[in-house]
């Protein structure tokens, strides 16, 4: 077998076999392929695309390409939730101990963030003292004791998407939805939970722009999940404004930590009602989304889900008293106030430009080697559908940077309105299931 024929097969549209697949990502993975192979494979799968079979093997193939976790010595079900990037999504943080207070076993492997993006790992580092790299048993253990852990990833997971990952960035083909649904659920797939529920958004500050191409990858991702023996769906989120009000990285924890105690923002509560619904449906312990939605408002209302947020902090090692009382986390030495330039409803606030505003007072990183400055962000005091007149206060800029004038213009401008006034979206437009 020759990979160059497997290119050139896919090239002219033909539907690849089972074992040309498995042949491609065991070679590329060893090193027996090269990167310039690879990349000319991955350019006629964006432009030829895959069929559902193939995805499947595809994913299969690319799981089973490093170690994957066996969490069989976890009792209860092992529930699982992934997003696919957003800004101000700090909704592991507030979900996974609301779902775990409910008595969902929540095992997650959570990743870092990179430009306009958030990741889970670096919210949890603002807190002192945590840790996110545990072994297998650790793992484990810290589920069964108290139903929920959130780690970062091995590096003997998925060692094909590492790679492949890293070739899509840099030759055009990250855009390619087969590639983009077999690199997150083979992640998910190798983590070992026994359901999963993909938050896939869309809009300015995510990845897929319309709902549309979101629904489509969400389909495929759900397909893949029943199609290798996982109980998957997919709710379709909106990312057109950031989520919840805070953008950042102890700011947001903040959120999370506002949102347990049962005054979090309106935008951010219906994501983590509805989601915690769907997972305990899927756990087994709801009837409905909406007995699970119950559970989930009981969770807040008795701190039962604050409780376990403050048990996981304390068992990866960080300090819970920061969860006590949230005005310990560092305040950036500039808190600057951002003004409106006009008079309307607030029709959107752009997402991506948020993101990278944020990105450049501290809160991010253009490069995975920058250092995050974990006080740095923005905290909206406006959203969607409000009115504003001109000079009123939109939000506010956090950063120990000095020189800021143009990301403070930048802020301004994501800020985009209307004469007349707007109608409020739901958060989630839509629930994809078997």
């Amino acid at each position: 077998m020759r990979m160059v024929d497997i290119i050139e097969k896919k090239r002219d549209g033909g539907t690849l076999l089972e074992e040309e697949i498995r042949f491609w990502i065991k070679g590329y993975t060893e090193g027996s392929i090269p990167d310039y192979q690879s990349s000319a494979m991955a350019m006629a799968i964006l432009f030829r695309g895959m069929d559902k079979n193939e995805i499947a093997i595809l994913t299969d193939a690319m799981e089973h390409s490093g170690e994957t976790i066996d969490l069989s010595c976890i009792k209860g079900v092992k529930v699982d939730k992934h997003s696919t990037g957003g800004v101000g999504d700090k909704t592991s943080l507030a979900l996974g101990p609301l779902v775990a207070a409910c008595g969902a076993k929540l095992a997650k492997m959570s990743g870092r963030g990179l430009g306009h993006t958030g990741g889970t790992l670096d919210k949890m580092e603002s807190i002192p003292g945590i840790r996110i790299a545990r072994t297998e048993d650790e793992f484990i253990n810290q589920v069964n004791d108290i139903g929920i852990a959130i780690i970062g990833q091995t590096q003997d997971i998925v060692p094909a998407d590492k790679k492949l990952y890293a070739l899509r960035d840099v030759t055009g083909t990250v855009e390619s939805i087969p590639l983009i649904a077999a690199s997150i659920m083979s992640k998910k797939l190798a983590s070992g939970s026994d359901t999963i529920l993909l938050d896939v958004k869309f809009g300015s500050g995510a990845f897929m722009k319309t709902q549309e191409k979101a629904k489509e990858l969400a389909e495929t991702m759900v397909e893949i999940g029943d199609s290798l023996g996982r109980d998957t769906r997919a709710i379709l989120t909106d990312m057109d404004q950031p989520l919840g009000l805070a953008v950042g990285n102890a700011l947001e924890v903040k959120e999370a930590i506002d949102t347990l105690n049962g005054y979090g923002p309106k935008d951010f509560v219906e994501l983590v009602r509805n989601a915690g619904g769907i997972m305990l449906v899927q756990a087994g312990i709801a009837s409905d989304i909406e007995d699970g939605m119950s559970k989930i408002d009981r969770a807040i209302e008795d701190r039962s889900g604050l409780a376990k947020l403050r048990a996981l902090v304390e068992a990866q090692g960080g300090d819970p008293t920061y969860i006590d009382d949230p005005s310990k986390f560092p305040v950036a030495s500039n808190i600057i106030p951002v003004y409106s330039k006009d008079e309307g409803y607030i029709r959107r606030i752009d997402s991506l430009s948020i993101g990278l505003s944020a990105m450049r007072l501290g809160a991010g990183r253009a490069t995975m080697e920058d250092i995050i400055d974990m006080s740095s962000g923005i905290v909206l005091n406006k959203k969607v559908g409000d009115f504003v007149r001109k000079g009123d206060l939109i939000a506010y800029a956090h950063t120990n940077k000095k020189e800021i004038g143009g990301i403070i213009c930048d802020i301004e401008n994501s800020f985009e309105l209307s004469t007349e006034i707007v109608k409020v979206s739901p958060i989630v437009h839509e629930i994809v299931q078997k």
